[in-house]
């Protein structure tokens, strides 16, 4: 089977949709330092006219295109956006979410589609609209999902359901792709808790600001994986060490999972700040004026570890090829002392 080739950066087109804050406007950011060609969407115009104003006057190059992602024609517009302005498109990078945060037999049907709508069908239809392109020269899909397509917390049903939805759709995709020798890398990117505005802007049913379970990451954590996967064909990235232990022990045990979640996934996800469902969110409209990439816990965040470590897979055996030699020494070292 041909191998999938990349393009450096520098050579791109790439589209970031749900680029107004949070990881898609950091991703945004270090792609035009990088100096791909950009195509940023989303709802809210302020946020992309600043965005784009930004990378422009530091010698970047970038448009944007107003975008729903729960509307195929305008997530289709924004592929031709691309193709009108650069000719091309070659990484498309699907970031777009919103979420509903509190109790399932408290949301209404209406919240939970949409819900779905977006951070599912979204990322759909950003498929469909890409790739009528990137078959034809090849290129990355770069699918922001969650550890919560591996891993439900409580609270937010609607939530992790559409990021489970996720995986699926890209591992069926992914075989389609491969059957008919199309050169398009496929990558499920799965971030831990991220210290985004995501906070601010999800509809609370708990009567107060949402939180997460701690440690949270750095959106560039997540920009940084993305960054790798527009030029390494890699399959998926989990981004924060903290989400590869959820990871690793859903898969060790779903019930001793289910007890760990009852006793932090509840308390943690609750502030003492009020607020209420009145409060504005971004379920079904944008917010204007929160254009930030970080939101409100940066005090909560810590380094990742393995995070580098995917990057560099060379690295990786490195070190365990050094771990396996410590471990021989040592034990040549107690054979000799016994002897």
């Amino acid at each position: 089977m041909q191998q999938i080739r990349l393009k450096p950066l520098a050579q791109q087109v790439v589209v970031v949709f749900g680029a107004s804050s949070g990881i898609g406007r950091e991703t945004a950011l270090r792609l035009a330092q990088k100096d791909a060609k950009l195509v940023v969407a989303a709802r809210t115009e302020s946020a992309l006219v600043s965005l784009v104003e930004t990378i422009r006057a530091q010698g970047g190059q970038a448009v944007y295109q107003l975008a729903d992602a729960a509307r195929i024609d305008e997530v289709q517009a924004v592929a031709e956006r691309a193709i009108v302005e650069y000719g091309r498109l070659d990484t498309w990078v699907q970031v777009a979410g919103t979420a509903v945060i509190g109790p399932f037999l408290e949301t209404t049907a209406a919240e939970f589609e949409r819900v779905v709508q977006v951070n599912l069908l979204g990322q759909v239809y950003g498929a469909m609209a890409a790739l009528p392109h990137l078959k034809r020269q090849g290129g990355a899909l770069i699918h922001i999902s969650s550890v919560e397509a591996r891993r439900s917390m409580p609270l937010q049903s609607a939530y992790a359901a559409s990021k489970h939805g996720i995986e699926g759709f890209l591992d069926s995709l992914r075989l389609e792709l491969e059957h008919d020798r199309l050169l398009v890398s496929v990558t499920n990117i799965l971030p831990g808790v991220i210290n985004t505005p995501f906070y601010n802007k999800a509809l609370t049913k708990l009567g107060v600001k949402p939180s997460s379970v701690p440690p949270f990451y750095q959106p560039g954590l997540v920009a940084d994986a993305i960054l790798f996967a527009a030029e390494h064909p890699v399959r998926e990235l989990i981004v924060g060490d903290a989400g590869r232990v959820l990871d690793y022990l859903q898969r060790l045990s779903p019930a001793l999972t289910d007890r760990l979640l009852q006793l932090v996934g509840f308390k943690f996800q609750y502030t003492d700040q009020i607020e209420g469902e009145s409060a504005p969110n971004n379920l079904f409209e944008p917010i204007e004026g929160d254009n930030r990439t970080e939101g409100d816990y940066r005090q909560l965040t810590i380094p990742s570890f393995f995070d580098w470590l995917d990057r560099y897979p060379g690295a990786k055996w490195a070190l365990g090829g050094a771990a396996v030699a410590a471990v021989a020494l040592l034990a040549a070292g107690q054979s000799r002392r016994g002897e």
